[in-house]
């Protein structure tokens, strides 16, 4: 009787113990799951980001640099590449101050992020997130993005802005209507909660300079002798180094939109490649039947076009999408750049809002008609895929960036004008802003003759200086 009652003891032991043993196994495995779970830093996602991230600035600058700078007179190239060098140097700064937080901190009721990440407290080489790339290369890839916005907007001012009044608008700029836009689309605001799309930048880079270079333009007025005395671009071939450089930069520019270096990038790097194409196919065949013969420049800028439409829907869209998408941007952006500029004849002295901001708005709603979830699951449906909804969508998010850009740059040029003057004066302007701001040529000029000289020692101290 007691050996019997010592193995039902036993027996009781036992299974205790395996329970017990059980119990264990199964919390240690809830544990190493959370722990796979959690995201990692990939060396291959890594190394893609750091690639994107070095090719978008060298888009930048040289690149935007140069394409800007061939469009101008050759008495404004250097002033022309100063702006976009200054925009660089200046957002940076700030975007680490407080537009990195405003743009990508904690969402704050869907309209601005915390001030979390102010001073890059917070952002380290661990993932930011879900993402497998350290938080400090996310960082620096969107800081690129809020460079070059700011500097497209330059474009339309070129030859006439004052460089004090626009290093002043670069940082308010960036800080007041840039990051509120990107917490809207991509840092978790409400545009983003909503549904809409945009893969890298159609409204938060495109629309928001377009729309903002042509109220700059307005309220900076035209050109002296505008547009009567119009001068041609000074330099064929840096534009189109510049242009060529645009769109090995675009790769990197969409492709890294994706974060990773996965399927979804070489997606967005075959869309851009297409829709550049096709862009630059339409121009030229426009300019074939318009004129007779295609240019250099117009199929160049046809390429730009497309790349600039198929930018917010690159990961959203597949290849054969993409070529339609670039190929109607060349239209859309033709009529801007030479009906509707002279229809209302403002002077976009580089017709950033007929590229830019039309080649924006038709590449956010196109989006919303190719979208295709077969794609890109992370997405939404698209008009031609059963989804009419998305279009409205994008509408709205076109509509957003358009009043924000809008009203954000009057209110900024109002206020900025109360202290600095926004325009050059005209001497300065006829000398050339080259010499009068920056005391300085892009040419090596014909040695004058001796009263020339000395009537430029004579003048020039009152041009030179900003």
């Amino acid at each position: 009787m007691n050996r019997r009652k010592g193995y039902v003891s036993l027996s009781l032991a036992v299974r205790v113990g395996l329970a017990v043993i059980a119990l264990w196994c199964l919390t240690m495995t809830s544990v190493f799951a959370e722990e796979a779970a959690a995201p990692v830093v990939d060396t291959g996602d890594s190394a893609w980001m750091l690639i994107s991230s070095a090719i978008v600035m060298f888009m930048f600058v040289p690149g935007l640099a140069l394409f800007y700078g061939g469009m101008v007179s050759s008495r404004n190239v250097l002033s022309t590449m100063m702006y976009s060098l200054s925009s660089m140097l200046v957002v940076s700064i700030v975007w680490v101050l407080c537009a990195y937080t405003l743009a990508f901190g904690p969402d704050v009721g869907g309209l601005i992020g915390k001030l979390d990440f102010a001073m890059f407290s917070g952002v380290s080489g661990d993932p930011a997130g879900a993402m497998t790339i350290p938080h400090f290369i996310f960082a620096i890839f969107q800081c690129l993005f809020a460079a070059i916005t700011v500097a497209l907007i330059s474009g339309a001012a070129a030859e006439r802005i004052r460089l004090s009044a626009w290093v002043i608008f670069s940082v308010l700029w960036v800080t007041f209507v840039y990051a509120p836009m990107a917490h809207w689309t991509w840092g978790g605001g409400w545009l983003m909660k909503l549904g809409g799309l945009d893969f890298a930048g159609g409204t938060v880079v495109h629309i928001l300079s377009g729309v903002s270079a042509l109220v700059v333009a307005l309220m900076i007025g035209p050109r002296e002798g505008f547009p009567h005395q119009k001068e041609s671009m000074h330099n064929v071939i840096l534009f189109f180094i510049g242009g060529m450089s645009l769109w090995f930069g675009w790769m990197g520019f969409n492709g890294g939109s994706a974060l990773a270096s996965g399927s979804l990038a070489t997606l967005a790097y075959a869309t851009t490649h297409m829709a550049a194409a096709a862009g630059g196919i339409a121009w030229m065949a426009i300019e074939w039947y318009r004129r007779g013969k295609p240019t250099l420049v117009g199929t160049v800028t046809g390429v730009i076009a497309g790349l600039i439409a198929i930018t917010p829907a690159a990961g959203f869209v597949s290849v054969a999408s993409s070529l339609p998408i670039g190929a109607t941007a060349s239209i859309v952006c033709y009529f801007g750049v030479h009906f509707l500029k002279s229809r209302f004849n403002y002077d976009d002295t580089l017709d950033v809002f007929g590229l830019h901001g039309l080649g924006g708005i038709w590449g956010a709603l196109a989006t919303g008609i190719f979208a295709s979830k077969s794609v890109n699951p992370a997405g939404n449906d698209g008009l031609l895929f059963g989804n009419p909804k998305q279009v409205l969508i994008q509408l709205l998010d076109v509509g957003v960036a358009i009043v924000l850009a809008a009203a954000g740059t009057y209110v900024l040029l109002k206020v900025i004008s109360l202290f600095v003057p926004l325009r050059v004066a005209k001497d300065q302007e006829e000398v050339g802003l080259d010499i009068s701001l920056h005391g300085e040529n892009a040419y090596k000029e014909p040695s004058p003759s001796p009263v020339v000289a000395v009537s430029n020692r004579q003048s020039s101290p009152a041009l030179v200086g900003d």
